[in-house]
């Protein structure tokens, strides 16, 4: 299961304070944190096959986290890669609210997620399995504040 656990302006120093798993097959290659090179404003790991992340942040402070659900009934292959979705919004100038209303009429695409998204004007959720956006206040949030994250 993937977990992230979050503290969201609850600290005098550090807005966000961040600890996360990464719940995947081990047989799925992937790229250990750094700047990508075709990117060099964003600082993740990535997902080989799949292009994406599951975690980011670029050096003007945009954010953006996954979890997944494995879900008996997966679109399978024909699903989209949720590791796109964090990708997006790192290389997107859209604001976190623009950029999940999009995901509201998208996101069947995908298996079932939760994504983290966020800026310097605020953090936000999306889940596409209850198909709303929910803004975090601050504090300490964990995967039952976070829509039950997967």
């Amino acid at each position: 299961m993937c977990l992230i656990l979050l503290s969201c302006n609850a600290h005098p120093r550090y807005r966000l304070i961040l600890a996360a798993n990464r719940d995947e097959f081990h047989h799925r290659p992937t790229a250990p944190l750094a700047f990508w090179e075709d990117r060099p404003d964003i600082l993740a790991g990535r997902d080989i096959r799949g292009g994406g992340t599951w975690l980011g942040i670029t050096r003007t402070g945009r954010f953006s986290a996954l979890t997944n659900f494995r879900e008996p009934d997966s679109l399978g292959e024909r699903a989209l890669s949720r590791g796109l979705l964090v990708r997006g919004f790192l290389e997107s100038r859209q604001s976190p609210v623009d950029y999940l209303a999009d995901l509201e009429i998208e996101g069947n695409r995908y298996d079932g997620f939760n994504l983290l998204v966020g800026d310097s004007r605020g953090l936000y959720c999306y889940s596409n399995r209850e198909n709303r956006i929910q803004e975090l206040s601050p504090g300490v949030h964990g995967p039952r504040s976070l829509s039950d994250l997967g």
